[in-house]
């Protein structure tokens, strides 16, 4: 089995919004895969960046690590992919522009109360990190 090493970020506004992207017909976080030679720390911030459009925006703290395995349509072969997952606060109102080479159709900031909603439509390990934020 291959292995992925990913990151991403879940980010704040200033209200207190979670920004969640909508890809591939389900509620996701923006993440990407490591580029040799970077950090991880890096690749989530390059990553938000790309998926999102925003540029105002840096990390607070860790909050977790998920796992999934998938069968890898390109190579061929069943994948491990260990994301690495960062709460972000961004610092400037901006507004997202989904990246659309990467099948993101649309991305919204997401009031707490709304979030449960949104992952009736969503990964298991989407919903697992984002518990993570209260904590």
């Amino acid at each position: 089995m291959e292995k992925i090493i990913a990151a991403g970020g879940l980010i704040l506004n200033k209200k207190n919004e979670l920004l969640m992207i909508f890809r591939r017909g389900k509620w996701d976080l923006p993440k990407g895969k490591l580029d040799d030679g970077e950090s991880i720390p890096a690749c989530a911030l390059r990553e938000v960046h790309e998926e999102t459009g925003l540029k105002s925006f840096n990390i607070v703290h860790f909050l977790g690590i998920t796992y999934h395995e998938y069968f890898n349509e390109y190579t061929r072969k069943d994948t491990l992919k260990e994301t690495h997952w960062y709460k972000m606060q961004i610092t400037e109102d901006e507004i997202p522009i989904p990246q659309t080479e990467e099948q993101i159709e649309k991305i919204e900031w997401v009031a707490k109360k709304n979030v449960a909603e949104k992952l009736t439509n969503s990964y298991k390990n989407i919903e697992e990190i984002i518990s993570k934020l209260d904590h």
